[in-house]
């Protein structure tokens, strides 16, 4: 499971001020406390800064690549903060994100292709975010094939089948659950990314919602996944999921995991 800690985006009330403040001790530290957690890579978003989105994004790489090794996911649709993110990047990067609308496709794909980035295509178009799963499952086929014609390898290739909140519609898992499967039955080779904690906005014990949906999502094939890795019943229950789907030989990550006293086991 290919774990992106989310933390660092300007949308959260502690991140804003100290982005905007420049204040890298914060930054490293929620950096460092996330890739201790077990994230693979940690996601930097400063969206919210608009017309100061590119010199923050900027700070941002150099920032937590001075503090942690752990690769970056630039979590941008403006191809400018992408631009001058990008060359200050050590390592693989992976941009969050492209989606099916012809012009944020063609802007943004000639970085992928440049920098050799990974990237997150989102299972939207020009007419919006569709409701059906078979909508998302033919933006998803439409995605992957552009982007195989473009020279982005599969293994490159991260599909996001968009998680709405269930509060707003009872059918939303379902059909991120339905979209998963079948496009993980034509493209194995490609992975599956989302924003987990959307599923709960608006519900009370948001944790509990965003457990449960974790393990049914990766049952149905996802295996990346942007989320809170200081969440300790969230991670539990992620390493649990791998060794039961036999994402994990013989178990090895969640006995290692146990002994490093990061499960939280209910008695």
């Amino acid at each position: 499971m290919h774990i992106v800690g989310e933390r660092i985006n300007t949308s959260r009330k502690a991140i804003a001020p100290a982005v905007e403040g420049r204040d890298a001790e914060y930054i490293q530290k929620v950096a460092r406390d996330q890739v201790g957690a077990g994230a693979d890579r940690i996601d930097v978003n400063a969206g919210t800064l608009v017309d100061g989105e590119p010199d923050a994004l900027a700070w941002l790489v150099q920032t937590v690549q001075d503090a942690v090794d752990a690769p970056l996911c630039l979590d941008s649709p403006n191809p400018a903060a992408l631009a001058k993110a990008l060359p200050l990047h050590k390592g693989k990067a992976m941009i969050n994100s492209i989606s099916a609308e012809k012009e944020r496709y063609r802007r943004i794909v000639p970085l992928v292709k440049e920098y050799g980035s990974a990237v997150v295509g989102l299972c939207m178009d020009d007419e919006g975010l569709p409701d059906t799963a078979d909508r998302r499952v033919e933006i998803a086929h439409r995605l992957i094939s552009d982007l195989a014609d473009d020279g982005i390898p599969a293994d490159d290739i991260y599909i996001d089948p968009l998680v709405r909140p269930i509060s707003t519609s009872s059918d939303a898992a379902l059909v991120v659950l339905e979209t998963l499967q079948r496009v993980h039955e034509r493209h194995p080779a490609v992975h599956f990314i989302c924003g987990l904690s959307n599923v709960s906005f608006g519900l009370p014990a948001r944790r509990l919602l965003n457990q449960a949906f974790l393990v049914l999502a990766m049952g149905a094939g996802l295996d990346g996944a942007i989320l809170d890795p200081q969440d300790a019943g969230l991670m539990s229950l992620l390493r649990a999921a791998e060794a039961l789907l036999n994402r994990d030989s013989f178990g090895l990550h969640y006995i290692q995991a146990f002994r490093d006293g990061k499960l939280a086991v209910t008695p």
